[in-house]
């Protein structure tokens, strides 16, 4: 690929033909939003958040910015911000990935294989640690919830 400009238009075209929901944010390509549904089989089955992504203009040498606009309990997502603590896209990114992966790959294992060693939401992660029962509880009943505020062509923050 010549540039970074080309390859971001190719792996954002990949992701919407992956037949995510991508919803641009400004005329260019380098904030948008992405519909997310949590992984089967997991707590997180039948939630759906709203993703933001910024790419930065190094991309894909540089990794992208991911974060929850809506709330998800999860030891590794800040529940403020929803800055999400991966380290596959914080520390290791290689340009071999592109955002296929982040969504395929990446955001569903963090979700099925949270690591509440390293938490970014310790109540998550203390809960967890403490009582997996309970934390799945908990996960399914904030998961349900965030179902029900994002429904097609509407995804409310919350």
């Amino acid at each position: 690929m010549s540039s970074p400009s080309k390859r971001r238009e190719m792996d954002l075209m990949k992701l919407m033909m992956s037949d995510y929901k991508v919803e641009m944010i400004n005329d260019g390509m380098q904030e948008f939003y992405v519909e997310f549904h949590g992984p089967k089989d997991s707590p997180y089955q039948g939630g759906v958040w709203k993703i933001r992504v910024e790419l930065p203009d190094a991309y894909p040498y540089k990794s992208p910015s991911i974060g929850f606009i809506n709330k998800i309990y999860h030891p590794n997502v800040d529940e403020m911000s929803g800055s999400v603590c991966l380290d596959v896209i914080n520390q290791t990114w290689s340009p071999m990935f592109d955002l296929v992966n982040v969504f395929e790959v990446f955001l569903p294992q963090l979700l099925l294989y949270p690591n509440p060693s390293d938490p970014l939401n310790g109540e998550a992660a203390a809960l967890m640690m403490r009582d997996r029962s309970t934390y799945d509880l908990r996960v399914k009943a904030s998961s349900l919830v965030q179902h029900l505020l994002c429904q097609p062509d509407f995804c409310i923050s919350n």
